[in-house]
C-alpha cells in the first residue's frame, strides 16, 4: 500500500510546476485531484500499516503557525469566515506529512525531487512553444496561466535538482535528462523576462562549481557544454527587449523599486506597529495598506513581510523557525547532499523575496523534501552500519541491535566488539 501512496504523491508533485497549464479560472483542478488521492492513499498506508513517523520540529513549528493565525481569526475576526489561505496552510501542512511518511529513504525522496524536475520540464516546454506561435504579439512568455515570475521561480528551483539528479540518478537516460536540463531552463527563464528569476537562476546555478569535486574530467567538460549551450541559446532566441528588461535589474534595486514593489514593503513595515504581536489577520496584506496607497494597494510581494503583517512578530518566529529547523537538520548531510540542500535553500529564500510565495505548495515542497532527505540519509547511514557489522569468531552471528547487550549474556566477560553498538 505504501508504494501505490508513493506513486499517487509522485503525481501530485509532478503536477505542481505546471498545475495552471491545465486550470479553469481560479481553480487548478489538475492539482487539487491529484492532491486529495494522495493523501487518501497516504492516511490509508499509514493507518494499514500501523506505523507512524515521529514528527519533526519543523514540523510541529509548522503546526504552531497555523494555529497562532487560528488563534488570531478567533481573537479578533470571530464570526468571519476564514479566508482561503488559512485553509491552504493546511493543506500544506498535510502534504509536509505525506512526504514525511512516504519519502522515508534516499531512492524515494530523489524520485520526488525528478517528479518535480519533469513538471518543470512541462513548463519549460510550453513556455518555449508558446514563444514560438507568439513571438510577435507577447512582450513576455509563460506557460499556460502561469505567471511569468512564479513561473521563472519555479523553474530556479528545480535547477539544483535536476544537477544533483544528473550526478546521483542510477539509470544513465535520467541523468541526461537532468543534464540535459539545463539549457532548457536558462532558455524558458530568460523568455519569462523575470529579473526576480533570473537572480534566483544565478543563485541556483551555484550548485554546479559547487559539486566540481565529485565530478569526472569527463563529466566537467559535459557541464562546461551545458553552460556553454544554455548561453547561446539564451543569447540566439531570447528577445532583445528581455535581455534589455533583465539589464535593469541592477538599477532596480539600487533605486529600491524592485519593479514598483518598493512602495508595498515600505506600507507593509509602517503598519506593524499598529498590532506587532497578532498582526492584521491572514491574508489581509492588501487591505491593510489600503489606507496608505488606496488603490494602488496590493499584496505583499514578499513572503517575509506578508507574514510579518499578517501573522506578527510571533507568526513571523514560528515560521522563519520552521526554515531554521530543516536548515540545521540538512547540515549533517554529507558534502554533495549538503551543498545541494544549501543551495536550494538560498535558491527559496531568493525566490520568496519577491513574491508572495509563504503558500505556495513549490516553497513548501522543498523544505519538506529537504527535510525528509536529511532523516532519509541517516536511515541509510544506519542500514549501512549494520550491513557492516563483522561476523565474530566463537559466537553466533546476530542481526544488530541498537540496545546494549549485557554482561550476562556473554558469563560476565566483556561484549564481543561486532555486536557493539
Amino acid at each position: 500500500m505504501s508504494s501505490i501512496a508513493y506513486a499517487g504523491l509522485w503525481v501530485f508533485i509532478f503536477s505542481l510546476p505546471w498545475e495552471k497549464v491545465l486550470a479553469l479560472p481560479g481553480l487548478a483542478i489538475v492539482a487539487r485531484t491529484l492532491g486529495a488521492t494522495a493523501a487518501l492513499l497516504t492516511v490509508i498506508s499509514v493507518v494499514t500499516s500501523g506505523s507512524f513517523r515521529r514528527l519533526h520540529a519543523a514540523h510541529v513549528l509548522a503546526v504552531l503557525f497555523w494555529t497562532w493565525a487560528a488563534l488570531e481569526l478567533f481573537l479578533f475576526h470571530f464570526g468571519d469566515r476564514p479566508p482561503y489561505k488559512f485553509w491552504t496552510f493546511g493543506q500544506l501542512i498535510l502534504v509536509m506529512w505525506m512526504i514525511w511518511e512516504l519519502a522515508r529513504t534516499e531512492q524515494r525522496v530523489q524520485g520526488l525531487f525528478l517528479a518535480f524536475v519533469c513538471g518543470a520540464y512541462v513548463a519549460a516546454f510550453d513556455t518555449v512553444m508558446l514563444f514560438r506561435r507568439e513571438a510577435e504579439t507577447l512582450r513576455r512568455f509563460s506557460a499556460g496561466e502561469l505567471d511569468g515570475n512564479d513561473l521563472a521561480m519555479v523553474l530556479a528551483l528545480s535547477l539544483p535538482m535536476a544537477w544533483y539528479l544528473g550526478m546521483v540518478a542510477r539509470r544513465p537516460l535520467i541523468r541526461w535528462a537532468c543534464r540535459a536540463y539545463l539549457p532548457v531552463v536558462i532558455l524558458s527563464v530568460g523568455l519569462t523576462g523575470s529579473r526576480g528569476g533570473m537572480l534566483a537562476t544565478t543563485v541556483a546555478l551555484l550548485f554546479i562549481p559547487l559539486s566540481m569535486t565529485r565530478l569526472s574530467p569527463g563529466r566537467i567538460i559535459t557541464a562546461g557544454v551545458m553552460l556553454i549551450t544554455a548561453g547561446c541559446l539564451a543569447v540566439a532566441f531570447v528577445p532583445e527587449t528581455l535581455i534589455e528588461r533583465l539589464g535593469t535589474t541592477s538599477s532596480e534595486v539600487e533605486a529600491g523599486r524592485f519593479g514598483g514593489r518598493g512602495k508595498l514593503w515600505r506600507a507593509g513595515l509602517e503598519i506593524v506597529p499598529e498590532n506587532p504581536i497578532f498582526g492584521h489577520g491572514i491574508g489581509a496584506y492588501k487591505t491593510a495598506i489600503t489606507p496608505k496607497l488606496g488603490s494602488m494597494a496590493q499584496v505583499a510581494h514578499n513572503s517575509y513581510i506578508s507574514v510579518l503583517v499578517e501573522e506578527g512578530i510571533v507568526g513571523l518566529v514560528l515560521y522563519l523557525g520552521m526554515f531554521a529547523a530543516v536548515f540545521f537538520s540538512i547540515l549533517k548531510l554529507p558534502r554533495l547532499e549538503r551543498r545541494f540542500a544549501v543551495v536550494l535553500m538560498a535558491t527559496l529564500g531568493v525566490a520568496m523575496f519577491p513574491l508572495t510565495w509563504e503558500d505556495r505548495r513549490p516553497a513548501w515542497f522543498v523544505l519538506s523534501a529537504l527535510l525528509a532527505l536529511s532523516q532519509a540519509h541517516g536511515v541509510g547511514q544506519t542500514a549501512a552500519a549494520r550491513a557492516a557489522v563483522p561476523r565474530t569468531t566463537g559466537i553466533r552471528a546476530r542481526r544488530w541491535s541498537p540496545r546494549p547487550v549485557g554482561l550476562a549474556e556473554h558469563g560476565g566477560g566483556p561484549e564481543p566488539e561486532g555486536l557493539r553498538p
